[in-house]
C-alpha cells in the first residue's frame, strides 16, 4: 500500500488542529450578536424592493381590516457580508475534492449551529414580534428564517406598510403598499419578510390544446413528432444506462409543488403506456413536510387551481428520465401571504434526512420577487446545497424578458427569474428540435410508431424553444430577412396572429436580485444581480460578473416546429385529457417544466454512482469546458454536452426598454405614441443585438447546451 509523503517542515496532524480550530473560531466569530444596540421604534430602517408594481393608485380598492388574518409570514434573517463570504466558501470547499471538508454536508442544525443567526439575535428578534403581537411560531433550525402570525394591523403597526386590496386586470389581491420598516437596531440581522402578498409565481409549462398536435402522424398536410418517453431514451442517450442498471434505483427526487395531483392514477398508466412499470422499483408518494417544531404551517393544498397539472407532468417526466427512483411530490398549500412551495423547501431543508434532488419548476422575475423574496431563496438554495441536496429550478419560457411572463409582447426589457438566478441552482432552459428548420425530420423519426409508442431514431440536432415571431429561425422560415419592424415578420399579419408571444426557453443575467427599480417590474434604478460564482467560467461565459442564466437544456418546446411532450393528466375540469386510449389524445405540452425534472432526474442517474453531489454545476461547467460538441454535427461518444449553435430567444416586444425596431400604431396617443409588439428584445435600443442568441460554448440562449447523458455519468469523477 502506498503511503503519502509530505514535505519535512508539513506536519499533517498540526495541520487538521489547526484546520479545526480555524474552523471552530470561525464558527464562533459568525454566532457573535449582531444586534448591539437598543430597539428605539422611531429610528427605523426601510427594507427597500419589497412592493409589488401592482400595488398602485390604479389597482388601489383601499385599506384591509386590521383584523385581516396574516398567517405564517416568514421573516428572513441576514448573513452578513463577512459571514456570507464565509458561508459562500465553505460551499466552495464540499466540492473540492483537495479540501478535508469535501462532501462533508451538514445538518440542519449544523448549518444552524455554523451559519445561522446568533441566540442572542434571534431571542431579541422573536421578542420584539411578540411585543408588537405577533404569534411566533417557529424558528427554523438553520437559524435564518422565522414563521411568524399576525394580523394587517399589527404589519401596519410593526412594519410602518398598510397591507391594501387591490384589483389586477379583474383579480382581487391584497399587497402591502409600500417598502417595510424595521427599527434600525435589528437592520444587520433582518433580510426583511419573504412576502407580505398574495401573489403567486407561475408554473413554467405551455400547455398544448389536445387537439392540436399528434405523434407522428400527419394531421392537416403537417407530421407532428411527439416526445415520450422512450424518444427522450433514445435522444439523450440514457437507453445503455438503463441497460446497465443506472436507472435511479436508491435515489429520492422531491418535486416542488403547490398542488396535490388530481389522480396518483395518472402516474401508474404513464408509465404502464410508455413501458417505464417494467422498473419495479420506481415509486410515487405524495408528502406534506411539517416544519421542524411546527406541523400546522403545511396544509394539504389540493389542486391548487389548476396547478396539478404542473404536479402531473413534473412526478411523470422525472420518473421517465430515472425510472427507477422514489418521486416524492412535496407540496403544502399557500397561505394568504407566503407561497405554498416555499413553505414545502424549507420544511424540506430543515427535515432529519432530505431527498438529494429536488426540482422546482415555478418562478418570478427578480424585479418582482422582491429583495427579500430574492435572498430567502438563495439562502434556502445555499442551505439545501451545503446539507448535499442538487436544486434544479427551470429557467423560464419568456426568453430574457421573464417579468412579462404570459405576455404577447414583452414591455419591461431583460429579466431573469429569481427562483433561477441564485448561485446555488441548476438553472434548467429549453431546446427545440432543428430537424423540421432543415426540413431533416425523415433523417431522424420513424414513419411509425414502435414499442411504446417511440419514434426517434438517435439523437437530434437542437435549437433554442423559441414560439415568438421575433426569432430568427420563424422569421426566415416565412421568408422574412429580418423578425422586427413594421414590415419584418413581427410587423406582418401572420407573426402577430400566430406569433406574438413572450414564449421561449429563459436566459439573461442575473439584474434586480437587490436594490430598487425605478420604474416597476424593470431591472433599473439600484438593482444588482447575483454576483457570479466561483464555478461559473468556461468558453463562452461572459466576464460580467454576475449569475448568468441557464446552465444546462433539454428539449421544452410545445409544437411550433412540430415537436412537444405528453403526459397523463386526467383533471378534464382544470384544461387536461382523458388518458384512455392512444396517447395521442392525452395532454401535451413543453415549458422548462418539462426539462427541469428530466434533468433532476439524469442527475438521480449520477448520484446513483457517486452519491450525493451538492450543486453538480461545479462539475457541469468542467466537462463542459472540455468535451462539448456542436449539436448540428449530431452526437459523438466523446460528447458530453452538445452546445447549441443556431437560432435564438429573442422576444418580440413594445415600448422602449431593451426594445429595438417597435413602430408606433397608427392610433398613437399622446407624443411617442404607444408601441406595438412588433419590436424585438436587444441589449441595445440602438441598434439590433438580439437577447440572446445562441453560439459555441456557453450562451444566454441555452447555457452549455443538452447532455448525452451516457457520457456525462460516466465522466463523472467519483464513485460511492
Amino acid at each position: 500500500m502506498k503511503s503519502k509523503i509530505y514535505p519535512r517542515h508539513f506536519d499533517p496532524r498540526l495541520f487538521f488542529i489547526a484546520l479545526t480550530l480555524s474552523m471552530a473560531s470561525a464558527a464562533f466569530a459568525q454566532r457573535q450578536p449582531q444586534i448591539r444596540q437598543p430597539i428605539d421604534e422611531t429610528r427605523l430602517h426601510r427594507l427597500t424592493g419589497n412592493t409589488r408594481s401592482e400595488a398602485n393608485l390604479t389597482n388601489d380598492r383601499g385599506r384591509v381590516a386590521d383584523s385581516l388574518a396574516m398567517e405564517h409570514m416568514m421573516l428572513q434573517l441576514r448573513l452578513s457580508p463577512d459571514r456570507q463570504a464565509a458561508l459562500d466558501q465553505f460551499v466552495d470547499s464540499l466540492h473540492n475534492p483537495k479540501s478535508p471538508s469535501f462532501h462533508h454536508w451538514l445538518t440542519p442544525e449544523e448549518f444552524g449551529s455554523q451559519y445561522g443567526a446568533s441566540s442572542s439575535d434571534t431571542a431579541t428578534v422573536t421578542n420584539w414580534l411578540q411585543s408588537h403581537g405577533f404569534t411566533v411560531n417557529s424558528v427554523y433550525p438553520g437559524g435564518m428564517l422565522i414563521d411568524f402570525s399576525g394580523t394587517a394591523g399589527q404589519v401596519r403597526q410593526a412594519f410602518h406598510t398598510e397591507v391594501h386590496h387591490l384589483d389586477v386586470n379583474g383579480e382581487p389581491h391584497i399587497s402591502n403598499m409600500s417598502d417595510p420598516e424595521i427599527p434600525e437596531a435589528l437592520a444587520p440581522v433582518i433580510e426583511g419578510v419573504v412576502s407580505l402578498n398574495d401573489f403567486r409565481p407561475h408554473h413554467m409549462t405551455k400547455r398544448l390544446d389536445k387537439a392540436s398536435g399528434q405523434f407522428t402522424l400527419s394531421a392537416g398536410g403537417y407530421t407532428y413528432e411527439a416526445v415520450t418517453p422512450g424518444d427522450l431514451a433514445t435522444i439523450y442517450n440514457l437507453k445503455p444506462l438503463f441497460a446497465n442498471g443506472q436507472t435511479g434505483a436508491g435515489q429520492t427526487i422531491a418535486i416542488i409543488e403547490d398542488a396535490d395531483l388530481y389522480s396518483a392514477d395518472d402516474w401508474n398508466t404513464f408509465r404502464s403506456t410508455f413501458g417505464l412499470d417494467q422498473y419495479s422499483s420506481g415509486s410515487l408518494a405524495t408528502v406534506h413536510p411539517a416544519g421542524s417544531t411546527l406541523a400546522s404551517n403545511c396544509a394539504t393544498p389540493g389542486l391548487g387551481a389548476g396547478d396539478d397539472g404542473e404536479a402531473a407532468l413534473d412526478v411523470e417526466w422525472a420518473s421517465a428520465a430515472a425510472p427507477d427512483a422514489a418521486i416524492q411530490l412535496v407540496s403544502c398549500a399557500s397561505t394568504r401571504t407566503t407561497w405554498g412551495g416555499m413553505i414545502a423547501i424549507q420544511n424540506l431543508i430543515h427535515s432529519a434526512n432530505p431527498p438529494k434532488i429536488m426540482s422546482i419548476s415555478y418562478g418570478q422575475c427578480e424585479a418582482e420577487n422582491g429583495a427579500s423574496a430574492n435572498s430567502a431563496f438563495a439562502l434556502a438554495y445555499e442551505q439545501a446545497v451545503a446539507e448535499g441536496i442538487s436544486v434544479f429550478v427551470a429557467a423560464g419560457d419568456e426568453g430574457a424578458a421573464s417579468c412579462d411572463a404570459g405576455g404577447t409582447s414583452a414591455t419591461h426589457g431583460i429579466g431573469v427569474s429569481g427562483f433561477a438566478s441564485t448561485p446555488y441552482n441548476v438553472a434548467v432552459g429549453g431546446t427545440d428540435f432543428g430537424d423540421s428548420v432543415a426540413g431533416t425530420n425523415t433523417n431522424y423519426w420513424n414513419s411509425s410508431n414502435g414499442g411504446n409508442y417511440a419514434s426517434a431514431m438517435s439523437y437530434i440536432p437542437e435549437i433554442p424553444w423559441n414560439d415568438s415571431c421575433a426569432g430568427s429561425l420563424l422569421a426566415n422560415y416565412f421568408g422574412y430577412s429580418a423578425s422586427y419592424g413594421s414590415s419584418g415578420f413581427c410587423g406582418s399579419s401572420n407573426g402577430q396572429r400566430y406569433y406574438s408571444a413572450v414564449a421561449a426557453g429563459s436566459g439573461g443575467p442575473s439584474n434586480c436580485a437587490t436594490g430598487i427599480a425605478q420604474t416597476t417590474g424593470v431591472s433599473n434604478g439600484t438593482c444588482q444581480g447575483f454576483a457570479k460564482p466561483s464555478w461559473q467560467a468556461g468558453p463562452g461565459v461572459p466576464s460580467d460578473g454576475v449569475r448568468d442564466l441557464p446552465d444546462v437544456s433539454l428539449f421544452a418546446a410545445d409544437g411550433v416546429w412540430g415537436h412537444y411532450l405528453v403526459f397523463c393528466w386526467s383533471d378534464i375540469g382544470n384544461g387536461g385529457a382523458s388518458c384512455s386510449g392512444d396517447p395521442s389524445t392525452w395532454a401535451g405540452g413543453g415549458g422548462t417544466s418539462f426539462s427541469t425534472p428530466i434533468m433532476a432526474g439524469i442527475q438521480a442517474l449520477v448520484n446513483q454512482k457517486a452519491g450525493a453531489q451538492g450543486n453538480p454545476n461545479y462539475i457541469y461547467y468542467q466537462l463542459a469546458a472540455t468535451s462539448s460538441c456542436n449539436s448540428d454535427n449530431g452526437d459523438s461518444s466523446g460528447c458530453i454536452f452538445h452546445s447549441i449553435t443556431r437560432g435564438d430567444i429573442d422576444v418580440n416586444c413594445g415600448g422602449t426598454v431593451n426594445c429595438f425596431g417597435a413602430t408606433q400604431l397608427s392610433t398613437g396617443h399622446a407624443r411617442g405614441g404607444s408601441r406595438s409588439g412588433n419590436g424585438a428584445l436587444s441589449v441595445s435600443t440602438d441598434s439590433f443585438a438580439p437577447a440572446f442568441g445562441s453560439g459555441g460554448g456557453w450562451n444566454f440562449a441555452t447555457g452549455n447546451g443538452s447532455v448525452n447523458a451516457y457520457n456525462l455519468v460516466n465522466a463523472w469523477p467519483g464513485g460511492q
